[in-house]
């Protein structure tokens, strides 16, 4: 996918999460999600901290090579958190619940958001930036961006079943990231449809008894990330 295409893919997946929480009242921002021990709002936060990272990587130019691409990068992430991880989900829930309300988080989002989106637009899709210790081409950066943020919409939906869903071309790079992890030579039950496929590489649903039997041995990669 060229540059233009991922640049596209980021502003439609961040646009996506912004219809969702748009319109939210302050008791559906509490609504469960499919991160454990976080409501709406928190998980709002933690994507709101994506798009600042983002912000200040695009405005950091660095040289390459690059170290990583959209799929390896994701490997430096093992499934199932770590002691980093878990200090980060409590570090994001109090974060979220210092705003006076939870739709302060909301106001924060919708400002940044298409803030990161104008300058992923604006950025040489020839260079590289640094983010979380590596060193990624533009348009890998931010398809890990996109990816993370069509999983995430589909977590901040649990309890939200009128919301609408991540759009296609997002989807399709998130998609994209996840076949690159499971490799070459495994295919994912032909049952699957993009959603779930997404939801069971990254831990949010199990494999079903029927699952194990398609994937054979492959079964034991799942989750592919965490």
């Amino acid at each position: 996918m060229t540059a233009v295409r991922q640049h596209d893919a980021l502003a439609q997946a961040y646009g996506a999460i912004t219809a969702v929480v748009t319109d939210l009242d302050d008791a559906d921002l509490q609504r469960p999600t499919r991160c454990r021990g976080w409501l709406v709002a928190d998980l709002l936060f933690h994507v709101l901290c994506d798009a600042q990272r983002a912000l200040v990587a695009l405005a950091s130019p660095a040289p390459g090579p690059a170290d990583v691409d959209d799929v390896s990068y994701w490997r430096a992430f093992p499934p199932g958190g770590d002691a980093d991880g878990a200090r980060h989900a409590w570090w994001a829930r109090r974060s979220a619940a210092a705003f006076d309300r939870p739709s302060g988080v909301v106001r924060i989002w919708s400002d940044t958001a298409p803030a990161a989106v104008r300058a992923a637009s604006a950025a040489d899709p020839s260079g590289h930036v640094v983010t979380q210790g590596h060193v990624l081409r533009v348009p890998d950066f931010l398809a890990t961006l996109t990816t993370e943020a069509v999983i995430h919409h589909l977590d901040l939906v649990l309890d939200l079943p009128d919301a609408p869903p991540p759009g296609p071309l997002a989807t399709r790079v998130a998609v994209a990231t996840m076949d690159g992890l499971l490799s070459d030579e495994a295919v994912r039950p032909a049952s699957w449809d993009d959603h779930e496929f997404l939801l069971k590489a990254a831990g949010r649903l199990p494999l079903t008894d029927r699952d194990r039997l398609e994937l054979g041995e492959v079964a034991g990669w799942f989750p592919l990330l965490g």
